[in-house]
């Protein structure tokens, strides 16, 4: 079984434990399609491979760790969606929860999915008690004020933040649980692994606000222009495009500067880049911002 592989079926235990013949139907359906079919899964698959970087022997707490995370995600994205913050009729090319089933049930899913997150962990970690601890701190970390993402969001409800301080929570929360929960899920040292969660954080953030700008709905699978449209903080408006672009990739290489020594290092490595040509592509930026050479791409 490979990552993906891994992720999905975690995810899809996850799911199932929401569904049952008592349960209401059309909330079951607002969260399925609140996780399937999903992104890219990249936190969960940053956590599976920083687990296998670490020497993990079994990948199950790491999956069930990295599901849970995205979990989280989905929560953020489907609670993002609703028409008390972004008002979105559209998510990953299809309508967002709140669209398909309305608003009562989008809260409700998002909520599901949060509780849905520790117990699916806290099932998978039984085998190894003495790790469950670490790994619900840091999911909650990663959630929870005064800086995961729901923190993210509440800033957008202040008059003014500052835009390191809104992208550290907004996104850069959950990619640093991932990175530390691959580290104790594989039981071993997680404080070497922060920084690389810190650093691709950023970078997916500043990605976020180059392609709100520089994509059409359609590629982007949600509505565009939504920084402008909400007035939040955004590396483009702030640095224009070509500095943002520049400034993601100096995070990219700082990212991939930061992976400890480790027999897995050149993998995730190779990962980091692979997810920067896949965010910001060459051929984006040859037509946004002819002037920007390129290095880690």
């Amino acid at each position: 079984m490979d990552n993906t592989q891994r992720i999905e079926a975690a995810l899809e235990a996850a799911v199932a434990a929401q569904e049952g013949p008592d349960g209401p139907p059309r909330l079951a359906a607002a969260i399925r399609h609140s996780v399937f079919p999903g992104g890219a899964r990249i936190r969960p698959h940053l956590t599976l491979a920083v687990a296998q970087a670490c020497g993990a022997d079994d990948l199950t707490i790491a999956a069930a760790a990295g599901a849970a995370i995205e979990l989280m995600h989905c929560a953020s994205l489907v609670h993002d969606d609703l028409p008390c913050f972004d008002n979105a009729a559209t998510r990953r090319g299809r309508p967002s929860v709140f669209a398909a089933y309305g608003e009562r049930l989008a809260v409700l899913a998002g909520d599901a999915l949060i509780v849905s997150a520790y117990q699916s962990l806290a099932v998978a970690a039984s085998a190894k008690p003495e790790r469950l601890g670490p790994l619900v701190a840091t999911l909650s970390a990663g959630v929870a004020a005064p800086s995961g993402i729901v923190a993210g969001q509440a800033w957008e409800c202040e008059p003014r933040v500052a835009l390191s301080e809104y992208q550290r929570a907004k996104t850069g929360a959950l990619f640093v649980a991932a990175t530390v929960s691959g580290a104790q899920a594989a039981g071993v040292a997680a404080g070497p692994w922060r920084a690389l969660g810190e650093w691709l954080g950023e970078a997916y953030q500043v990605a976020d606000d180059i392609r709100d700008v520089a994509l059409d709905a359609e590629s982007l699978g949600k509505p565009q222009g939504q920084d402008v449209t909400h007035g939040r903080p955004s590396s483009a408006a702030e640095l224009g495009l070509s500095g943002a672009i520049q400034y993601f990739d100096q995070l990219i290489s700082y990212a991939s500067a930061s992976i400890p020594s480790c027999r897995g290092s050149a993998q995730l490595r190779t990962l980091v880049r692979l997810e920067s040509k896949r965010l910001v592509p060459v051929e984006l930026t040859r037509r946004v911002a002819p002037s920007v050479t390129r290095v880690s791409a």
